[in-house]
């Protein structure tokens, strides 16, 4: 009998032993970087391959001037141009990093900053978009990840045990 108690327990208590999935946010960690609650102009598209073309991130439907916040706790790690587009890029806790572009920041490199809290102004001209987008985005090192996923709304995939299907 006390086998059967110490089996119970250990497939009760494994389970909060080991990691979340990688592309699992903490419930209620992040929020979304625009307010009122946008809507989703393009969506993410992950390339087969790094080097082919897709959609890194998600575009979400803004108005010029519109405050763009931080969708959760983390410090800045750029503010600046890139390619000519004004970028901000926070890094998280867990190895994620958000981006937030086009964006003129009012904040600066190093600052911690908090959910919910005033990044900069969302500016017009993201290819795509009448008015103004913000193209929000979001990464674990290398991996490019749905940023929708932080809100909880990434569509589940599921594949077979053994992969693909040919």
């Amino acid at each position: 009998m006390r086998w059967i108690i110490a089996i119970v327990l250990g497939w009760l208590v494994l389970p909060m032993l080991l990691p979340m999935p990688r592309a699992v946010a903490v419930a209620g960690a992040f929020d979304w970087p625009l307010h009122p609650r946008p809507p989703v102009v393009r969506r993410f598209d992950r390339p087969v391959h790094d080097w082919l073309p897709g959609h890194r991130g998600v575009d979400l439907g803004g108005a010029p001037g519109q405050p763009v916040l931080a969708a959760g706790d983390g410090f800045v790690v750029f503010a600046g141009e890139v390619a000519g587009k004004p970028v901000v890029s926070v890094d998280h806790a867990g190895g994620l990093r958000t981006t937030y572009e086009p964006v003129r920041a009012s904040v600066t490199v190093g600052r911690k900053v908090f959910r919910g809290e005033v990044l900069g102004v969302l500016k017009a001209g993201h290819p795509g978009c009448a008015g103004a987008c913000l193209h929000w985005g979001v990464r674990r090192g290398r991996e490019y990840l749905d940023p929708l996923g932080l809100v909880h709304l990434a569509p589940l995939r599921l594949e077979p045990v053994q992969g693909r299907p040919p």
